[in-house]
C-alpha cells in the first residue's frame, strides 16, 4: 500500500500547521481549517500561533490553504489534527473530532487513508471515528478505506524540539496500513519513527506521556504545600535532592494548556467505562487543579502579614498564557488565580506581552492591560508566567511595579533564591 496523492491536513493550529508545512516541502498538501480568518492569515504569510515563521511558510511550495470543504475533494490522505478538549465536568469532548470525521467522510475516495493525531482515549479511533467515516462515506472500514493514528508531540513555543527532530509514533488499522503510515511520516521525521503494534497502543502511549508528567508535577506541587508549612524553600530542597544521579528534575507549577492538564482525563474516562476507578491519576489532577487558587490564597496571607489592605487593593498578575514564551491561552490556570483574587474583592490587573488582548476578552471575559503598567500601583505582584520579557525586567523592575513593601510572589521560580517574598 502506497500513500500517493494530495495530503489534506484538517485543523491548522499548533499541531496541524507545522505538519502541513513539512509535508508541503515535499508533496502537494491542502491545509484545511473551518476558521476563515485563520486561513486568510496563513495565505498572507502570518501564523498567529508563532509556531511557523513567514520564511518557513514560503519553503512549503506545494502547500495551499482553504476553508471550503469542497476543496478536500481529490485528496487521498487525510490527517486530522483538531483539538480534543474536556468539558466543564472534565469529560472528553470529541465534538470537533466527530465533525472533522464527518467532513472527511463526505469527500474521501475509494482507498483513502485517514490518520488521526488528536489526543483521544484508547479505542476512540476505531470505535468513534471509523464508524462516522463509514456512515458519511458509505464505505466499509478496512476494505474501502483505512485509518492510522500518530499522536502529536508538539511543544508550543519550543524552538529546539520541532516536528522533524521529535521521534514519531505511528500505527495503522491493518498491518499494511501501519507500514504505509510509518513510511509516510518517515519522509519528514528526521528523528525516526516507532511503529506501534496497534492503533490502541499508539493512542494509549499518547495519553500516558502527559499523564506521567502530570503526576510528577503533582508530586512536586504536594511537596511544595508541605514544605511551605515547614518554612522550607522547595527549590532549595529540589536542588539538594537533584545532586543524586537518578533524581528527576521536575518543578512545582501551574498545569494548564491543551495536553498535560487535559490528557489524563481521557485515560481516566476510558478506565471508568471499563469499571476501574483511577485513584493516583485523579489525585494528581486534584492537586494540580488546586494550585492556582493556592497561590492567590498565599498572596492574600502575605499581604495581611505585611499589614497591607486586601479589600479593594490592586494586584498585578504578570502572564496569562499556560506556559512561557508562547501566546497559547487554552486552559490557562492563571485564570483560576485571577478568579480567586476576585472572590477576595481584589482588583486584578493582568499583563501579558504575548497575548492577543481581544482573544483573552473573548475567551475569558477578562480585560487585560495592553501595555506594561506604570510603577508603584500594586499591593502585590505575581510573576505567574516566566516570559523572557519579565526575566529581562529582573527583581528591581518587577518590584518597582508594586508599592513600597508590596508582596512579590514568584510562581515559576524565575527569580533568584531569596528575591521574592514567596514562591511555589
Amino acid at each position: 500500500m502506497k500513500l500517493n496523492g494530495i495530503i489534506a491536513v484538517i485543523g491548522l493550529g499548533y499541531v496541524g500547521l507545522p505538519l502541513a508545512v513539512e509535508f508541503g516541502k515535499r508533496r502537494a498538501v491542502l491545509g484545511f481549517d473551518i476558521n476563515a480568518a485563520r486561513i486568510a492569515d496563513l495565505q498572507s504569510g502570518r501564523d498567529s500561533t508563532l509556531e511557523v515563521s513567514a520564511e518557513e511558510l514560503k519553503t512549503a511550495t506545494d502547500l495551499r490553504f482553504s476553508s471550503d470543504p469542497k476543496d478536500l475533494e481529490g485528496c487521498r490522505v487525510f490527517i486530522v489534527t483538531v483539538p480534543t478538549p474536556i468539558d466543564g465536568a472534565n469529560r472528553p469532548d470529541l465534538t470537533l473530532l466527530v465533525r472533522a470525521s464527518e467532513t472527511v467522510g463526505r469527500v474521501m475516495p475509494q482507498g483513502a487513508m485517514v490518520i488521526f493525531e488528536s489526543t483521544v482515549y484508547p479505542g476512540a479511533t476505531e470505535e468513534i471515528c471509523a464508524p462516522v467515516l463509514e456512515k458519511f462515506s458509505g464505505k466499509k472500514f478496512n476494505v474501502d478505506f483505512f485509518c492510522g493514528y500518530s499522536p502529536e508531540r508538539i511543544n508550543p513555543g519550543d524552538k529546539e524540539h520541532r516536528l522533524p527532530n521529535i521521534k514519531k509514533v505511528t500505527s495503522g488499522s491493518t498491518p499494511e496500513a501501519a507500514e504505509a503510515v510509518n513510511t509516510l511520516y518517515g519522509e519528514i521525521i528526521a528523528a525516526g519513527t516507532h511503529k506501534a503494534s496497534s492503533i490502541k497502543v499508539a493512542e494509549a502511549a499518547k495519553v500516558i506521556e502527559n499523564t506521567q508528567r502530570d503526576l510528577n508535577i503533582a508530586l512536586m506541587n504536594e511537596l511544595s504545600l508541605i514544605f511551605n508549612r515547614l518554612n522550607i524553600d522547595t527549590l532549595e530542597v529540589l536542588q539538594a535532592a537533584g545532586t543524586k544521579w537518578n533524581f528527576l528534575p521536575f518543578r512545582p507549577g501551574l498545569v494548564g494548556g491543551h495536553c498535560i492538564g487535559v490528557d489524563p482525563y481521557y485515560l481516566t474516562h476510558k478506565a471508568e467505562q471499563m469499571g476501574y476507578h483511577p485513584q493516583v491519576i485523579l489525585a494528581g489532577r486534584r492537586i494540580n487543579d488546586s494550585m492556582a487558587g493556592h497561590v492567590a490564597d498565599e498572596v492574600v496571607k502575605l499581604m495581611l502579614r505585611k499589614n497591607l489592605p486586601v479589600l479593594g487593593s490592586k494586584v498585578l498578575v504578570l502572564g496569562l498564557t499556560f506556559k512561557e514564551n508562547c501566546p497559547d491561552l487554552r486552559n490557562t490556570k492563571v485564570m483560576d488565580m485571577v478568579r480567586t483574587f476576585q472572590r477576595y474583592n481584589v482588583q486584578v490587573d493582568v499583563f501579558d506581552p504575548w497575548i492577543d488582548v481581544a482573544e483573552a476578552e473573548h475567551e475569558y471575559g477578562l480585560q487585560c492591560l495592553s501595555e506594561m503598567p506604570k510603577p508603584g500601583q500594586y499591593a502585590a505582584v505575581v510573576l505567574a508566567v516566566g516570559h523572557h520579557q519579565f526575566a529581562t525586567l529582573g527583581e528591581a523592575g518587577i518590584r518597582a511595579l508594586g508599592q513600597v513593601g508590596a508582596v512579590l510572589f514568584d510562581v515559576k521560580s524565575s527569580l533568584p533564591l531569596g528575591v521574592a517574598d514567596s514562591r511555589l
